[in-house]
């Protein structure tokens, strides 16, 4: 009787322990709401922020959807438009894909650090409010400066969003991570604190804080559209699912793998890395985004 050969025998037992393509996670619409039209931000800057950092945040959701003239390639709109495009996936009678203005209709300062330094859950709904003043028809965006800790964050996450209220109020909670976790959430402009350890790249902004907290942002804003009320595009469970940008957590350009942002750019001003042209000259660095029509990671470059 012919025996197999220990070669064949490991190779097999490699296989058994592989895990199938099919069981890798796939954001998939679940018949929900997205968010369309016209989104409208409240901001509200908890702490104490530079001009500097708040200038690039802005500057960043005013390029969403600006159609600004320029020859430089690629714009922070064609980041967007690929957010856009969930909606043709979810109902695919759309003969065009209808455009999703973003834009801040009402900004807010608490520089007293009104609840303090440590921000729990149970004082999130006040930071909502104070957002928003009321208004449901915003959404609420809570950012938080370098010396507050905010339960939730730097553990796996660097931003969120969701619902909070009888009302369904949405809001994204974004952290500066340059003071609290750097290594958790300032990754590429700061060495991580897991995992290969890639080439640091300086901002394209010369603001660790502030171009950290864009690409925390973009993502949570994002999942935010596609997902607003935990019934839109996502895998996993509803409590930590996996939405449009987490699944690509890491990858800024074609060509990534675990260390290695991928393909970006280099300006040669600052050295300042980034992959997607803003406003006024400015430059950001964007994380890749799920594309539903081809169950694939996309990046701008």
């Amino acid at each position: 009787m012919a025996s197999s050969s220990p070669i064949s025998i490991s190779f097999l037992l490699l296989l058994l322990l592989l895990p199938s393509a099919s069981s890798d996670p796939q954001p998939s619409f679940h018949g929900g709401l997205l968010l369309t039209g016209n989104v409208n931000l409240s901001l509200l800057w908890y702490g104490n922020f530079g001009r500097v950092q708040k200038s690039v945040i802005r500057s960043f959701i005013k390029s969403l959807s600006s159609n600004f003239n320029t020859n430089l390639e690629p714009p922070v709109s064609s980041w967007w438009q690929m957010v856009e495009s969930y909606q043709s996936v979810a109902n695919d009678r759309l003969v065009r894909v209808p455009k999703i203005r973003v834009r801040v209709v009402r900004q807010v300062t608490d520089v007293s650090y009104s609840i303090g330094k440590v921000v729990t859950k149970d004082f999130l709904s006040g930071l909502v409010s104070k957002a928003t003043n009321g208004d449901t028809n915003t959404v609420a965006v809570v950012f938080t400066a370098r010396d507050v800790t905010v339960h939730g964050l730097c553990m796996g996450k660097c931003s969120y969003h969701g619902v909070t209220g009888p009302s369904n109020q949405l809001y994204i909670m974004v952290g500066n991570p340059e003071t609290e976790c750097p290594g958790e959430c300032a990754w590429p402009f700061h060495r991580t604190d897991y995992g290969p350890q890639g080439v640091t790249l300086q901002p394209p902004n010369g603001n660790v804080g502030a171009d950290a907290m864009v690409i925390s942002f973009a993502s949570a804003l994002a999942g935010l559209v596609t997902n607003p009320y935990n019934d839109g595009f996502y895998d996993g469970p509803e409590s930590d699912p996996v939405e449009a940008s987490t699944i690509c957590q890491g990858i800024f350009g074609s060509g990534a793998f675990p260390g290695y942002t991928g393909k970006v750019r280099v300006n040669p001003t600052n050295g300042g890395c980034f992959n997607a042209h803003g406003l006024r000259g400015k430059k950001f660095l964007l994380p890749a985004l799920w594309d539903p029509k081809t169950s694939s990671c996309w990046t701008t470059m």
